[in-house]
C-alpha cells in the first residue's frame, strides 16, 4: 500500500468538507432556501450539516472515527441527492446546475465510502 498517496488522497477529500462545512456558517440564511419545504427547521439542518461537514473531513484527515465517518457522510450525500438535487432537476432552468450537484455528491459519497474501507483495513 502507497501511504503517502493513502495521507495525500485523504487530505484531498477533506478538504471539500472542510470548506463548504465552514461555507455554511456565514451563508445559513441563503442556503436555508435549500433545505426541503417538507423538513421543519430550515437553517438549523444548515448548521447541522456544516458541523457534519467539518467532523468529516477532521475525521478523514486524523484517521479518527474515520470508518464512521466515511459511512455517515455517505449516507448524508446519498440523502442530499435525493432531497435536494434531483427535485431541482424537474426546473429546466436549474437542470444543469443540479446535474452537477449530483455528479459532485456522488464522487464525494465514493470517496466517503473508499475512507470506510481504508479506516477498516488498519
Amino acid at each position: 500500500m502507497n501511504i503517502p498517496a493513502l495521507l495525500i488522497g485523504r487530505i484531498l477529500l477533506a478538504i471539500p468538507f472542510l470548506v463548504l462545512g465552514l461555507m455554511h456558517f456565514p451563508g445559513a440564511e441563503s442556503m436555508a432556501g435549500m433545505v426541503p419545504a417538507w423538513m421543519p427547521g430550515g437553517v438549523l439542518w444548515v448548521y447541522v450539516t456544516g458541523v457534519a461537514n467539518i467532523l468529516a473531513g477532521v475525521a478523514f484527515i486524523t484517521g479518527k472515527q474515520a470508518r464512521l465517518a466515511g459511512q455517515l457522510t455517505a449516507l448524508m450525500m446519498l440523502i442530499f441527492i435525493l432531497a435536494v438535487h434531483l427535485p431541482g432537476m424537474s426546473n429546466p432552468a436549474m437542470a444543469q446546475m443540479s446535474m452537477i450537484a449530483i455528479l459532485k455528491d456522488l464522487g464525494l459519497a465514493g470517496g466517503a465510502l473508499l475512507m470506510t474501507h481504508i479506516a477498516s483495513s488498519k
